[in-house]
């Protein structure tokens, strides 16, 4: 009985994203039922990695994919991108078959069209990060491309420093466009880590250092700290870069703070374990540079933060480890570094 019933399940998937793609071909005079086509099937899709595989197999992927490409109306753009989006991040197959270079230069070209609204920019950001997570290929399309040049491009301008008003509803969008840039970026370094992504990703640093040295803000901190964490990990070469410039100086000036506010703030004791992690990627595998941290009294600022119960296991052992690090050199932390990544 169950067989039969989920024989049947699987059969009405079928009947209704075939009927939804033909409502897609016949209805390219109705911006709003292509819409409403398109979400329908990314409801559909969502929950059920079998009925994108099906999509895929019945030209679905490919003619969702010709729509973001030749309709002339944004909502459908969106809703296209946003339902292809939903398709690869949740079937490795699509994600496989969608993971090519013309896609990735149809994206860039929405990404810097002066016309694009913010939602169609995010939209095709989401998919850059579905195509490149955990996918190797992707994070070698996106390089080779010249998309990652263009997210890099989107971190630096997307938000301005001196406007971080998040109840402004046109600063918040923008707000949720380099927020989403963040996330992407950090998935073209990390799983599988990419050195040669995380060596173009330093480009940015010194904006990040900016960005640190001018808001302390949990959703500008948050964002940043997980992008230079990955972005240095386990590279030495990028995190003697990273040091050079004066970033470890500026995580560990943000990390004081936060601990002086500790005992007042809850939310400033849980922002100050994120510092500590990037803080420690810094340093994890070059300990000679953590010598730097010194001058900043971090270690007893690390142990004060320990004392708190307020902080589960997991963060306090990312304080022990940070800790460790910090003290594994006593001599004097070298006087020069490169200036930069040759």
């Amino acid at each position: 009985m169950e067989s039969l019933e989920v024989q049947k399940i699987q059969c009405e998937m079928k009947t209704d994203l075939n009927l939804l793609l033909e409502c897609l071909k016949y209805q390219m005079d109705s911006p709003t039922s292509q819409k409403e086509a398109l979400v329908t099937i990314y409801s559909i899709c969502q929950q059920n990695s079998d009925a994108s595989n099906y999509l895929r197999e019945i030209g679905g992927l490919t003619f969702i994919t010709d729509l973001v490409k030749s309709s002339m109306h944004c909502m459908v753009k969106e809703a296209a991108l946003f339902t292809l989006g939903v398709i690869i991040e949740n079937n490795v197959y699509c994600q496989q078959n969608m993971c090519a270079s013309g896609l990735f230069e149809e994206l860039i070209l929405f990404l810097m069209n002066k016309d694009s609204s913010v939602n169609l920019k995010r939209m095709s950001v989401y998919v850059v990060l579905v195509l490149v997570s955990n996918n190797s290929n992707g994070q070698t399309h996106v390089r080779e491309t010249g998309c990652i040049g263009v997210l890099l491009q989107l971190f630096r301008t997307a938000l301005s420093i001196s406007e971080i008003n998040l109840t402004d509803e046109n600063i918040n969008q923008n707000y949720q466009l380099w927020s989403s840039v963040c996330s992407t970026l950090c998935a073209c370094v990390n799983n599988p880590q990419n050195e040669e992504n995380q060596k173009i990703c330093s480009s940015v640093f010194p904006h990040t250092k900016q960005w640190l040295d001018r808001c302390i803000e949990p959703e500008i901190v948050r964002p940043i700290c997980s992008f230079v964490g990955l972005a240095v990990a386990n590279n030495s070469h990028v995190q003697k870069y990273f040091v050079s410039i004066g970033g470890l100086d500026i995580l560990a000036k943000v990390l004081v703070r936060l601990v002086d506010d500790s005992f007042r703030n809850y939310a400033s004791t849980k922002l100050a374990v994120v510092v500590t992690k990037t803080l420690d990627a810094c340093i994890a595998d070059n300990s000679a540079i953590g010598a730097v941290l010194s001058k900043y009294h971090i270690v007893p600022k690390l142990l004060r933060l320990l004392a708190y119960d307020t902080l589960d296991s997991g963060e306090k052992l990312s304080l022990i480890l940070a800790i460790g690090h910090c003290t594994e050199v006593c001599e004097q932390w070298p006087s020069t570094y490169d200036s930069g990544i040759n």
